[in-house]
């Protein structure tokens, strides 16, 4: 069932139901996400800037440059504005030079990785700010950073970083695109595609940027709304799982190595937030419980050990700090991701837990099918259809959130991703 979509509509001068009488009210300041015409919205923002010089003039809307995409019933929020294409920003938002590769490969691996960086972040939507990896907090900036595209692109430039695919085809990392070319200002919106979480493929996870924040959550195929005009894409730069992919030579990193002082013990700053980003974009999610921020800790410092580590580097070369190198490979790119960490030790018969990266949306590995193996054998297989599989899935976290409830559990210790004790449970 596709869920309705709603439009603002200026609200009628002789109606007196409800929703056209709350429409006439007059609201204390304008708002630019909703919905209001592209024209004025352009004015505001001109003026915003020349008073407060806080929008750059790489933001700044054009005609033809401005689509919206419509929020989902319940969003809070109508028809949301995109940016134009525009190139990344560096420090104090000035625009950065691009990379000069049209296309940097990547593995679909780390575009899922850098997908889960703004969703752990919470990364507000706005069409005006930039992320401090340089990219534009919208829909299209979003899908721009997840696949390491050296520009913020908006939906109607993305294709021609793509090639169109079939829905049979569909892989973690591709994207589902609606541009709307007769009216871009309506409905246009882009998404990137986790992995199927059903046997009939008609529901993915999906990772979007979207009001208020960036998530990641089961949504039915292709989408909410327009249903009939989402079309699949798959990035050019893709390389097969596993190899190592990065910018050929002669790609620049988004900020420079702002130097040695900027980290470790007692540091507190932006760059401290963006190599925690980086590293979790490259396989370094399992040492941090919560988003990295800018002050400097154990779990940076173990996170960049294990970055040093992948690239068989030893001694004070991996002591932890990020060093010229170090940073050169995590911002362009190159060089081998962190491994997943092996599991566990057995311990009393139960095998050991493998950690909190496997199970999570975009996964597939034998831990989830042992997993649900064991509590389809606990008697919590009612969610599965058609029996566990290695692809974390909706029904996974139900059945798992069902199992968690079970030891009476609430809130946050039944939130359906197994934990350590969770899994000692289930083993047991």
């Amino acid at each position: 069932m596709t869920a309705p979509l709603f439009e603002d509509i200026p609200a009628a001068s002789d109606c007196d139901c409800p929703g056209c009488v709350h429409g006439r009210r007059p609201t204390p300041r304008p708002l630019l996400t909703r919905g209001r015409p592209a024209a004025r919205g352009v004015v505001v923002v001109a003026a915003a800037s020349a008073a407060l010089g806080t929008v750059a003039p790489a933001v700044a809307l054009t005609p033809g440059h401005s689509p919206h995409r419509q929020a989902l019933p319940g969003d809070g929020a109508t028809d949301t504005p995109q940016g134009a294409r525009s190139p990344l920003h560096g420090r104090a938002g000035t625009p950065a030079e691009p990379d000069a590769v049209p296309t940097p490969a990547t593995t679909r691996t780390q575009i899922i990785n850098r997908a889960k960086v703004w969703v752990a972040a919470k990364v507000p939507y706005s069409m005006y700010d930039f992320w401090s990896d340089g990219y534009r907090q919208d829909c299209s900036g979003y899908v721009s950073m997840a696949w390491g595209l050296p520009n913020n692109e908006w939906t109607g430039s993305l294709g021609e970083f793509g090639v169109k695919i079939k829905k049979e085809e569909l892989q973690p990392g591709d994207i589902l695109l609606y541009h709307n070319p007769d009216n871009p200002e309506k409905g246009s919106h882009v998404v990137i595609f986790g992995g199927w979480t059903d046997h009939t493929h008609t529901s993915y996870t999906v990772y979007e940027q979207t009001p208020p924040r960036t998530r990641s959550q089961t949504t039915p195929y292709p989408y909410w709304s327009n249903t009939d005009k989402y079309v699949p894409y798959r990035y050019k730069g893709v390389t097969k799982a596993g190899a190592v992919a990065g910018p050929a030579s002669g790609g620049k990193a988004v900020v420079a190595y702002p130097g040695a002082a900027y980290f470790g013990p007692g540091a507190d700053n932006k760059y401290v937030t963006l190599l925690g980003q980086m590293l979790i974009a490259r396989g370094g999610a399992s040492y941090y419980t919560k988003a990295p921020g800018p002050v400097w800790g154990t779990e940076d410092r173990r996170a960049t050990q294990a970055f040093q580590r992948a690239q068989g580097w030893t001694g004070a070369d991996a002591d932890g700090i990020p060093g010229r190198r170090t940073w050169e490979l995590l911002s362009t790119g190159r060089g081998k991701d962190i491994a997943f960490p092996a599991a566990g030790p057995a311990s009393h018969g139960v095998p050991g837990y493998p950690g909190r990266a496997y199970f999570r949306p975009g996964q597939s590995n034998d831990h989830i099918t042992r997993l649900g193996a064991q509590l389809v054998k606990k008697g919590f297989g009612r969610f599965y259809a058609l029996g566990p599989g290695p692809h974390w899935g909706e029904a996974d976290r139900r059945a798992v959130e069902a199992f968690q409830r079970a030891q009476g559990w609430r809130g946050g210790a039944a939130d359906g991703y197994p934990g350590p004790e969770t899994w000692r449970r289930l083993f047991a």
